[in-house]
């Protein structure tokens, strides 16, 4: 096999010679492994909260290849709050509308948010590579404004030693190797993570038997900015679906179901790659325009996760804890929820305000969305390529009724897309005393809204906030040690009583740092409030 070197599309973060080392060996409250946007943005999320963030990475930026192009709503929402939206939304391809096919017909298409008062769009379309530059523009800004974040680039993590209370980490350089210490290491290597096998942890799952070939097209192009998908797709030699994606920079996304038995090394050939761009550019517009093939790749689909997200000082988020196929764009997204989760308790714990088994609720919050990702990801799959005669014979059925009855589009899986987990009936959640709205119900993430300077999302930041609508302004509640800041809208505008209050003259919510509903009443309750707070950090019966 030849060796590639690696290529970076972006040199974020240049190696520079780590300072003399200690013995014994530095501590830091938490080590980052990966500089992938996990990592990134978990460290930025704690370095704003002002607890110390250490990232290794073994190269010095975002590689090649787009990889990673659909950023959902719930994700820049997450990205809103920590300072690196704005950049992304302006550079990304916004869409809320997608279309799917079968055959050379339309079955349907759907829009992912057609209601407005929303700071942020349903997707963007936007490379990887320029998903994490955004990041550390925004690690950048915040480290001028004193956040205690550190990226090391080319710094190799090489072996790993998990005690009771700590890590040791093992880190090669090209100047040498040294060792280091982490109160919490958080291991964002992606889904070959070497932290994970040196640990010999297994990651167990389901590879699915079919190859999907990916092609970054660089071409000027008439289609519109939306998300378009094929079943039995009419062009030649395009296999059971197909997918045609806009980006920035003039480059669309196309994917090809290849099948199983294949030789990749033929599939990869430019010239028959070319063959089936070909086929499906001129079968769309009638014409071929000029373009280039900018960077290509085979994959399988693969769903797999680690059976916990938690070992000792060792935790696991994005790909290296649990990995579900392309479609539905569920990678990252789900990837970023997870430090989402994970960055306020964290925090809480490092300053001494909640317990160490705080964390082992990432582990079960944050498994429950990666075995619900896995689901649609595995039903997609199914549906996209069934296994037997009568399984074709029901897809076709749905597709067909699809085309022409709603009741039936439900049914129709191109990979459905990635939305935020509900944290129903967990235990960090309180009562829902106010019976309201389903959408903003204890567990579920709350839901932007417009306010009359700006939006609710922006208003919430990343602490625990108590949002009270109507009614006057209640007072601050503590307990253990927290204050849950307040905002109070006496009257609130038509979208934000529709989506909180319902019929109720009053709303009170408790809502915690990753913008999670905990618990929500018709009226102020300090000490319902008090007992909300306790229980949303694990207190509540000790």
């Amino acid at each position: 096999m030849v060796a590639v070197r690696y290529q970076t599309a972006f040199k974020l973060y240049p190696y520079a010679k780590v300072p003399a080392q200690s013995q014994p060996p530095v501590r830091h409250p938490v080590v980052i492994v990966g500089g992938g946007p996990i990592g990134l943005a978990l460290a930025l999320d704690l370095g704003k909260k002002g607890t110390p963030a250490l990232v290794l990475d073994d190269h010095e930026g975002a590689g090649l290849g787009s990889k990673a192009i659909c950023f959902a709503k719930r994700t820049l929402d997450i990205m809103s709050r920590l300072g690196a939206s704005d950049a992304m939304v302006d550079k990304g391809v916004v869409w809320n509308v997608g279309r799917v096919f079968h055959g050379d017909g339309k079955v349907f298409e759907f829009n992912l948010l057609p209601e407005k008062g929303h700071r942020n769009p349903a997707f963007i379309n936007l490379q990887q590579p320029y998903f994490e530059r955004y990041i550390v523009d925004a690690i950048r800004e915040a480290q001028a404004a004193g956040a205690p974040i550190e990226i090391r680039g080319r710094n190799a993590v090489t072996g790993i030693t998990r005690h009771d209370t700590h890590a040791t980490i093992e880190v090669d350089t090209p100047d040498g190797p040294y060792q280091i210490e982490a109160d919490y290491l958080i291991a964002c290597d992606g889904a070959r993570s070497p932290i994970r096998d040196m640990m010999g942890l297994t990651f167990d799952g389901r590879m699915f038997e079919d190859n999907f070939l990916i092609a970054d097209v660089k071409m000027k192009a008439d289609f519109p900015t939306e998300r378009w998908f094929w079943f039995e797709p009419p062009f030649k030699d395009s296999g059971q679906s197909a997918l045609l994606h806009k980006q920035p920079d003039d480059i669309w996304r196309i994917d090809f179901q290849l099948g199983w038995d294949i030789d990749r090394e033929k599939e990869l050939d430019p010239d028959r790659i070319r063959a089936r761009v070909n086929a499906m550019l001129s079968s769309q517009s009638g014409t071929i325009p000029e373009y280039e093939l900018e960077w290509t790749s085979i994959y399988t689909f693969q769903c797999r996760r680690m059976k916990d997200f938690r070992h000792g000082p060792v935790l696991f988020a994005g790909d290296s804890a649990h990995q579900v196929s392309p479609f539905g764009a569920r990678g990252a997204n789900s990837g970023v929820q997870d430090i989402d989760n994970l960055g306020w308790k964290l925090d809480l714990v490092l300053k001494g305000l909640a317990d160490d088994s705080l964390l082992d609720t990432y582990a079960t919050e944050r498994a429950f969305g990666a075995d619900e990702n896995i689901l649609n990801s595995s039903r997609a799959t199914d549906f996209m390529t069934p296994k037997s005669e009568m399984s074709k014979i029901f897809r076709n059925a749905v597709l067909d009724l699809a085309g022409k009855h709603a009741f039936a589009r439900p049914l129709v899986n191109s990979g459905r897309l990635s939305v935020p987990c509900v944290y129903d009936d967990f235990p960090l959640f309180g009562e829902d005393a106010l019976k309201g709205p389903s959408v903003t119900r204890p567990g579920a993430s709350c839901v932007d809204a417009p306010l009359e300077n700006g939006f609710l999302l922006d208003q919430l930041g990343g602490d625990f906030t108590l949002l009270a609508l109507g009614g006057s302004a209640p007072e601050p509640v503590a307990a253990n040690g927290l204050t849950a800041k307040v905002l109070h809208i006496a009257m609130p505008g038509p979208e934000l009583a529709e989506r909180y209050q319902g019929s109720a003259p009053q709303a009170v919510y408790l809502i915690r740092p990753d913008q999670h509903v905990v618990a929500r009443w018709p009226a102020f309750d300090a000490e319902a409030i008090a007992n909300a707070i306790r229980n949303a950090i694990g207190k509540a019966a000790q």
